[in-house]
């Protein structure tokens, strides 16, 4: 594995992780019942999923310019299966870390709601009070959480199935219209600009459908009309349905590309 590669998987691994641990954001905003300020610190850690976004396309764009140079077909979509997996297994891990992100971050945004200061949450992080919080912090997900779940997801199954196609959909977006280039050497510019014919309609699911519901839900928890318990589980069910989707992707991709190509071909 040469370093680009290498540099490409970890810049996905990121992104992916990210992502999945905005879930535990909103168990965290629940928890200490303060949902903007919760977003707002979230914003802060979305900033390095956005950075690594930014170097991943360059990236990606340059190995498949390289990859049409020395004509290494097989090769290439090899690498894109590759990132693909790098996107499944960042899942897998965010779904294991989310415990643990969420009780690291419901105490920092207890903190700074008191003190309103950045820097004074970063210094308070790095103390030894906090360094010692943060290895107390340390927990793995529970095991309810997974066995309750065939006897109620917390959410509708329409809601699980429009998230897993609308994850395998933003997972193999981008990945399927510089695979598209690659196929289509000559429209690979018009390709690359094409993402969206995929990622478009994961895009209006999740702003539409999935994102609405659990905001209502989540409020609903605050209120009193939802427990916590049934949250957690329509969260693991979302979860779980991500994962999902990263491994559909996989399936995905090649037909993904040749739609793009067509496309391509069309306007």
């Amino acid at each position: 594995m040469d370093i680009q590669l290498l540099a490409i998987c970890a810049l996905t691994f990121v992104i992916h992780v990210i992502a999945t641990l905005a879930y535990a954001v909103r168990i965290a905003g629940v928890r200490t019942r303060r949902i903007a300020v919760s977003f707002a610190l979230f914003g802060i850690i979305a900033l390095v999923s956005r950075t690594a976004n930014s170097f991943q396309g360059p990236l990606l764009a340059k190995r498949v310019e390289e990859g049409l140079a020395h004509h290494i077909e097989q090769n290439m979509l090899g690498d894109f299966r590759l990132f693909l997996l790098a996107a499944t297994l960042a899942t897998v891990i965010g779904a294991f870390l989310v415990p643990t992100f969420q009780r690291y971050f419901s105490r920092a945004v207890v903190h700074f709601h008191a003190h309103r200061s950045m820097p004074r949450l970063v210094l308070h992080a790095f103390s030894r009070g906090g360094l010692s919080w943060l290895r107390d912090g340390v927990s793995l997900p529970a095991a309810a959480n997974v066995t309750q779940l065939p006897a109620s997801a917390g959410v509708s199954w329409k809601v699980v199935v429009l998230n897993v196609l609308a994850m395998a959909l933003w997972t193999v977006g981008v990945f399927a219209s510089l695979y598209a280039g690659f196929l289509k050497p000559e429209l690979r510019v018009t390709c690359a600009n094409l993402s969206a014919v995929v990622n478009g309609f994961a895009t209006i699911v999740l702003t539409v459908v999935i994102d609405p519901q659990i905001s209502v839900m989540t409020d609903d928890v605050i209120e009193g009309r939802v427990t916590e318990n049934r949250f957690r589980r329509a969260i693991t069910t979302l979860i779980g349905a991500r994962f999902v989707g990263t491994l559909l992707a996989q399936a995905m991709l090649v037909p993904a590309a040749l739609v793009i190509v067509r496309v391509a071909e069309a306007i």
